[in-house]
This record gives structure tokens, C-alpha cells and sequence, in this order.
């Protein structure tokens, strides 16, 4: 019922993910969110943020940064962390995530999306046919909006997780 919107992994953060591993297997662009994704809503890159990226191009990767705030919030954080950005990318659209993929000159089937909400980051990055990699948010603080969204994908992940458990039991 609800298997369009499951993530094709989940973390519980962002700094947990092996990106070692998806880099053996072949992935080579990064899209991220920002907000409760790398930092606390609104918050500047912090220095785990920094090391995350400096890490990630050292390995090779190519990262896009994809948010629907205003220019000057991510243009701010993506200067930090020496990334390039797309503002106002109207997830969960598909547009957003493909312009990402082309400024990274990346493909679809190398490029993987990490981010902290199923209604806009894993739900955009499905429609536009990326792999996608759920992390818990980072700070319970968050705009009325989000918080209301939370209750829903609690619903979502309820159902993911007991799939996912299933599957185990089958194999």
C-alpha cells in the first residue's frame, strides 16, 4: 500500500551511512537535503557537516546540495561545504533532483538521495528514479508543517519497517 514512498534504505543518521561502501558499489553523485538531514533546521554547517563533505570528495564523489528554501540559506551552507546547490527545488517535483544530477554530470542509476522526510526528499527522489536513503532527523525541533507530516510517516515507516523485517524472516 504504501511501497511507492519506502526508501530504499534507512539510517538512523546521516553520519552513520558507509559511503565507502555505496562508492565500491558504484554510486558517484550525492544528493542531499539540508535541514535535519546534515544540520539542525536552519542551522550553519557545523564542523561534522565540513568533515562529511571534505571526506566524501576525497573519496571521489560529487555532491548537490537540493533544498526548497531561499537562495541565501543554502547558498550560505553549500559555500561552507564547498558543494554546488539548487534553492527553491519544489521536492518532492522531480526537477530538482534531475537539474542536480546534471550539474553533477552524474546518472540517474550512479547518483543516490539522502535526506530526513518521506513526502518530499524520498518521495522526489522515487519519482525521479534515484536511490534513496532515509536518515531520522537530526533535532525534534521543526516547523508546524513538518511536525504534522512526522505523524504520517510514522504511519509509512510502521509499515516499511515491518516489511523489511519480513523479508528477513523469509530469507
Amino acid at each position: 500500500m504504501f511501497e511507492s514512498l519506502y526508501p530504499d534504505k534507512y539510517q538512523k543518521s546521516t553520519y552513520e551511512i558507509n559511503f565507502e561502501q555505496l562508492y565500491e558499489q558504484g554510486f558517484r553523485g550525492i544528493l542531499f537535503d539540508i535541514d535535519n538531514t546534515l544540520v539542525p533546521h536552519g542551522a550553519p554547517a557545523d564542523e561534522r557537516a565540513i568533515e562529511l563533505f571534505r571526506r566524501l570528495h576525497a573519496l571521489g564523489f560529487k555532491t548537490c546540495l537540493i533544498s526548497n528554501n531561499k537562495e541565501p540559506r543554502v547558498k550560505s551552507f553549500c559555500e561552507q561545504v564547498d558543494s554546488m546547490y539548487i534553492y527553491k527545488a519544489g521536492k518532492p517535483l522531480p526537477k530538482g533532483y534531475t537539474e542536480g544530477i546534471r550539474r553533477m554530470g552524474t546518472r540517474k542509476e550512479n547518483t543516490l538521495f539522502v535526506g530526513d522526510q518521506i513526502f518530499t526528499d524520498v518521495l522526489g527522489a522515487k519519482r525521479a528514479g534515484i536511490y534513496t536513503i532515509l536518515v531520522g532527523p537530526i533535532h525534534p525541533k521543526e516547523e508546524i508543517q513538518i511536525v504534522l507530516k512526522r505523524y504520517l510517516e510514522k504511519i509509512v515507516l510502521h509499515f516499511y519497517f515491518r516489511t523489511l523485517k519480513k523479508k528477513r524472516v523469509e530469507k
